[in-house]
Order: C-alpha cells, then structure tokens, then sequence
C-alpha cells in the first residue's frame, strides 16, 4: 500500500475509534454515514443490506450472500447496489487491533443524479448482474471517504459539505472496476432497475403471500425471465428472498421483545408454526427460543451485520 493511502486510513481509523468507544455499529451526525467497531471475531450475524458502500480499515469480514462468500479487508471495498438479505461475519479482530469499518448508504435516485450531473454515459441497459461486488480500493476514494469523516469536527459544514462528498464518493464508485454494475440500478428499463422495483415490492410486503405471476407483472417481464433475472441480481429465488425477510425479521422481534414464537411466525407471514419452526432451525440452527437464548447469551443485543 502506498504512503499515502496508509495516512488516509490511519486518519479514518482515529475518527472511527474517537466516534464509537464501544463495541457496535453507531450512527453520525452524517445522514447514511455509521462507524463499526468490533474487538473479537464474531458469529453469523443476519441483517439486510441497503444499497451502500463498505470500507474496512482494520480487520476482515466474510459476507454471505445465499451460498456465495464475499470477503474483504482494508485493501478492498464492498458494494451492494439493492436491498439484500446477508450473513455478516467479523473474521479478523482482537482487543488491541479491532474491526473498523463504516457503512455509506445511498440511493438509486442518488446515483442517477450524479450519472446526470457528471454527464457520465451508460453505455447500454445489461443483463442483469449480481447486486454485490468487491473491488479493490483506490486513493481518489478513500480520499473523499476521509473528506467526509473530518466534517464530525466541523458539525456547522456538515449540512454543505456532506452531500456535495457524498457525490464525488458515488462517482469515484462508478469509475471503479465495477462501476457498471452499479450504474444499471439507476438506468430505468434495465433488468437490475426492473428487479430493484420487484425487490422494493417484497421488501414492503414480505409478511403476504404472493405469486409469481404478480411480480413478472411490476417487472414488466415474462416468469421465466423474472426467475432469471431475480436469481442474477439476488442469488436466490424470490420465495428464498422472501423467506430469509421473514425469518430475519422474526429473529428480531424475538431478539428484541418477549413474544411467543408461534405469534411472532404468525405475525412475519408463517400460517403454521410447526413450519416456522422447522425453517427458523434450518437457517439459524436451532429452534426460535433456543437460538434467542444463545444469542443474547453470548452477544446481548449488540452485533448488527
């Protein structure tokens, strides 16, 4: 690594370590921006990514997405340009050099904008493809990523100056290595942007039932084409997409309130509680309330992915 990338992360590691003081993910006072810290590996840890951009600046993690592993350290950065149901887990950490990292969140209309505004040209709508990457880190980034991290000791410039950071870090994204990828979210008739819409569309109605034929419909495309496209996007079906929704957001209502896991199945889209169950096992390992007690039994309710 050069000199000068080495300075940059050093920087973004002392804001990270001065903004969190505790193990966790922590929101700034930069809208979308959060700071992650981590002193021990950790578990699979189940969430949802939003479309964002990952830098780690100590430390490495294994993202699963479906049965596919993405892994990333300091030198890389990852990706995900739609909503996406993962499997996080810290695999470099300890006490005295902890997992750092931030998470950038942004949107499609965002990406659009810049895409306008720097006349950046898309060269044609793709097929779809896959909507995580990782690529490898470039100075000009990691450079505005350390921009925006010094405005948390200018709180007045925040307002200015962040959105205007935030721009030139989703424009240094579209010319990385990967670029491509992420200007179809924003290219309205591609297949990416056309899946982004059936995604949003479970993603607000995960708890209902549905059929296939209903989102071909909002895709604008035929079954056959939705299935393909979907899994190209995803890597997994959209009744596999839907089911990791449901038994996530279970795991966090149990997580986080006293409820019977039979009502919480009920209440995430499960009519029969015996399958709840039996599905719930498959994805965490162990039945609802055995696998709440061991989770707050080791981690309380601090990891997030």
């Amino acid at each position: 690594m050069s000199e000068q990338i080495d300075k940059q992360r050093a920087e973004i590691t002392q804001y990270i370590e001065s903004y969190t003081g505790r193990d966790g993910a922590v929101a700034t006072a930069i809208p979308s921006l959060s700071f992650i810290r981590f002193s021990e590996v950790t578990g699979p840890v189940y969430g949802v990514y939003k479309p964002s951009l990952c830098i780690i600046v100590q430390g490495r993690k294994e993202v699963l997405l479906a049965q596919e592993s993405y892994l990333y350290g300091p030198a890389n950065y990852l990706v995900a340009s739609v909503n996406l149901p993962i499997v996080g887990q810290v695999t470099e950490a300890s006490p005295e050099v902890p997992y750092l990292a931030l998470k950038l969140e942004f949107t499609p209309s965002e990406i659009l904008e810049v895409l306008r505004e720097y006349q950046m040209g898309v060269e044609k709508k793709e097929s779809a493809k896959r909507g995580m990457y990782v690529s490898n880190l470039e100075t000009s980034l990691l450079d505005a990523v350390a921009r925006l991290a010094r405005l948390l000791d200018t709180p007045k410039d925040i307002k200015v100056l962040a959105p205007l950071i935030r721009k030139e870090i989703i424009y240094r994204v579209l010319q990385g290595e990967n670029g491509g990828l992420l200007k179809q979210i924003a290219l309205e008739g591609s297949s990416t942007y056309q899946i982004s819409d059936v995604i949003q569309h479970i993603m607000n109605n995960y708890a209902k039932s549905f059929k296939i034929e209903e989102l071909a419909e909002i895709a604008n495309m035929s079954v056959s084409s939705l299935h393909r496209h979907f899994k190209e996007v995803t890597a997994m079906s959209p009744i596999q997409f839907q089911k990791q929704l449901r038994l996530q957001e279970a795991r966090s209502l149990l997580l986080s309130q006293s409820a019977d896991a039979a009502e919480v199945g009920f209440r995430v889209g499960y009519e029969s509680p015996s399958q709840f169950s039996r599905e719930y096992s498959r994805m965490f390992g162990l039945p609802p309330i055995e696998d709440i007690k061991r989770t707050r039994d080791k981690y309380g309710q601090k990891v997030k992915a």
